[in-house]
């Protein structure tokens, strides 16, 4: 009887041990993400450079169309100084989404969940640079090239896709 309840009493704690680490696997999984929610300010004018604001699917239409905008290396300026004049034959990745953004939002937004979204994917792509201007000095970068500057774009979109599903944001 001794030895069937240790028995009994050892699967219980490795049955416990193995919900457990699920769980822990969960939380360790989704903790950005409730973290991300807990930190989302309002739009605004502020100059936070870490600001996150809310993603609706305006801002993943504003990523679409940066790629677009962006969709060739004869497109593509290397030498950004972030004056993003619209008759200009090319842009670079901080123009592209500046300039996708006002197309699709009506207005420019310098710290817009689209554009700030593209800072926090090169912030963990190039994550010992520490850029002043994330998406110029990026951009400008000698060692940045066509192929990564579409990977930001690819990246960003795919975030905020998951950011929208996971939130249940359809706005």
């Amino acid at each position: 009887m001794h030895a069937r309840l240790n028995t009994e009493t050892c699967d219980m704690w490795k049955k416990l041990s193995m919900y457990f680490r699920g769980g822990l696997f969960v939380v360790v999984l989704l903790s950005p993400i409730y973290a991300s929610a807990q930190e989302i300010k309002p739009q605004s004018n502020s100059d936070d450079s870490n600001v996150r604001p809310a993603v609706t699917k305006v801002d993943l239409q504003i990523v679409k169309r940066a790629r677009e905008i962006l969709n060739s290396e004869s497109k593509w300026n290397r030498a950004d100084n972030r004056i993003c004049p619209a008759e200009a034959k090319t842009v670079s990745l901080y123009c592209a989404l500046q300039m996708a953004t006002v197309e699709v939002g009506g207005k420019a937004e310098h710290r817009g969940a689209a554009l700030q979204e593209a800072r926090f994917v090169i912030d963990e792509i190039a994550r010992d640079r520490n850029y002043e201007h994330r998406l110029m000095n990026y951009n400008n970068d000698r060692t940045t090239t066509f192929s990564d500057i579409q990977e930001v774009l690819r990246i960003t979109e795919s975030l905020i896709t998951l950011r929208l599903k996971t939130n249940g944001n359809s706005q």
